[in-house]
């Protein structure tokens, strides 16, 4: 498996812009933050097809009503992990912990690969992949470019996730996505619903055919794994709460909600 990395997104992400957009609190100045974000972009090197997604680009509602009201967001406020499952996935926590154990079953070779390369279980990555699209079941309808540019022109969670945005005209300029490119409110990519930078600096190519693809279930769980190894996970530790490997799903994750569904559900996956 190798790991795909771009410099140009890592000087991306360490650079200081020669301009700043102005983040944003308010709808109707979503076109100046685009006109600054773009003068921005082109400095950070986003080419023209970036260029021209971000002018087209449109304010997700969903993404910016995530933003301005989070308790619309499922589950949010359940802490107890078995009612947080059952309120993101429509059914009861049993029902999906059987659903990802059948899951990791029907695919043992290819989890047990990701295993043996990053040392992230398979429990974890099967429960991560059903939270976040069903098992490839739901990708988003939301545009990629829309909900990225969205979320990085919002003052909660600006200027921390422009890097993101910026990676995803990246993504337009490289024709690994285009303009209309459907994911997650958030610009989220693919079978495990990656942010675009996160994909750019972690995403790596498991099957074999030169490409490190969002929306092949094989690159997708790696990446995953990828991504937690490089955050400090260590194989064959535990991951229950209050354990080096539960503060490593802060990195896929930073709703402890979340961390502590992830963990319950992949130590019920796996007994």
């Amino acid at each position: 498996m190798r790991r795909i990395v771009h410099a140009a997104l890592l000087s991306l992400l360490a650079a200081s812009p020669a301009f700043a957009a102005t983040c944003i609190t308010d709808q109707g100045s979503f076109g100046a933050y685009k006109a600054a974000f773009a003068q921005q972009a082109a400095s950070r090197g986003v080419g023209q097809r970036g260029l021209q997604a971000l002018q087209g680009a449109k304010l997700s509602s969903i993404t910016w009503k995530f933003e301005s009201r989070p308790s619309s967001q499922t589950g949010v406020s359940y802490s107890d992990p078995a009612t947080f499952l059952a309120k993101r996935t429509g059914g009861s926590a049993q029902s999906f912990v059987n659903a990802a154990r059948s899951r990791m079953n029907k695919n043992a070779n290819l989890f047990n690969a990701v295993e043996r390369q990053y040392g992230v279980p398979g429990s974890v990555l099967a429960v991560i992949w059903g939270l976040e699209t069903s098992w490839g079941g739901y990708l988003g309808k939301t545009s990629i470019v829309d909900g990225a540019v969205t979320l990085s022109s919002y003052c909660r969670r600006h200027p921390r996730f422009e890097p993101h945005a910026e990676a995803a005209l990246m993504m337009v300029d490289r024709g690994m996505i285009s303009a209309n490119t459907q994911g997650g409110p958030s610009g989220e990519l693919g079978h495990m619903q990656f942010l675009a930078g996160n994909w750019m600096r972690y995403g790596v190519d498991a099957n074999g055919d030169g490409r490190a693809d969002p929306y092949n279930a094989a690159d997708a769980l790696a990446s995953a794994a990828n991504l937690l190894r490089q955050n400090g996970w260590k194989a064959g530790q535990p991951f229950g709460e209050g354990t080096a490997n539960f503060r490593a799903l802060s990195a896929w994750n930073d709703s402890g909600n979340y961390q502590r569904a992830i963990a319950y559900a992949a130590q019920a996956v796996g007994n």
